[in-house]
């Protein structure tokens, strides 16, 4: 039987002088070993739930625990067992590959040959090996991407947290990006994922929740999603019917 990795009960989240709740009121049970999806229009609170979750930001109140542990006694142990691969890319740009992953694998602990050899695997799985020495900032927006996915996950963490894994990749590198991902989930990485490619969340995750102004609207499996949607053929038309056709413009 599977158990829950993350456990969030009655989670607020408001930003100084907002109107509104960025998270509001929300409860979510991840567990073991799910691909899960946070899916929801711009500004729904997806990237503000994932960084507290990860420890970056504060809630207003409400708890969670993330593999039973709380950031209140547990942070430097859960810092451990987490991997977080932002949506924007956290690299150095004057640095090469091997540097950039080398730096970011020496801040988890990683050292000597250990390290080595995982910046090498990974870059080899990942078909970087022969711009392993090249800086990133000559790198195209597909490689970037690869890169930054690797820094997340150099220290084989229990759970990742994906913003956006894919957003501005061609079509070769986000099958090499899914299908990498989907290895590190099969070895037993919990996976959580935000995205706008909705065609892509129907195939990749296990399970999605759609958020929307910081509430969760629905929650299960993409096939069940569609099923008990009305006229839903796929997980975009579920999306719509729950989170309606209004622009979602942001600032």
């Amino acid at each position: 039987m599977s158990q829950s990795v993350i456990k969030v009960n009655a989670l607020y989240k408001k930003y100084k002088d907002a109107d509104f709740f960025s998270v509001d009121n929300l409860n979510l049970s991840i567990e073991e070993n799910e691909i899960f999806g946070l899916l929801g229009p711009n500004g729904a609170g997806k990237t503000t739930l994932i960084s507290v979750l990860c420890g970056l930001i504060k809630p207003t109140s409400g708890t969670f625990t993330i593999n039973g542990l709380s950031y209140d006694k547990n942070a430097t142990l859960i810092k451990e067992i987490i991997g977080v691969v932002p949506q924007e890319y956290a690299l150095y740009p004057t640095l090469t590959a091997c540097e950039n992953l080398r730096y970011f694998g020496s801040m988890y602990g990683l050292k000597g040959k250990v390290l080595h050899r995982k910046v090498d695997e990974a870059l080899e799985h990942l078909g970087l090996v022969k711009f392993a020495n090249k800086r990133i900032e000559t790198f195209s927006g597909g490689m970037k991407r690869r890169v930054n996915l690797i820094a997340g996950i150099l220290h084989q963490p229990k759970i990742l947290f994906l913003d956006e894994p894919t957003v501005g990749v061609d079509v070769q590198s986000k099958n090499v990006i899914i299908d990498y991902l989907k290895e590190l989930n099969a070895n037993g990485t919990t996976i959580i994922y935000t995205s706008h490619h909705l065609s892509e969340a129907q195939d990749f995750c296990t399970k999605i929740a759609i958020i929307d102004r910081g509430q969760i609207y629905a929650e299960g499996t993409p096939k069940s999603l569609i099923e008990n949607t009305p006229n839903a053929h796929n997980l975009e038309d579920v999306f719509i019917s729950l989170t309606g056709k209004e622009l979602r413009d942001d600032v």
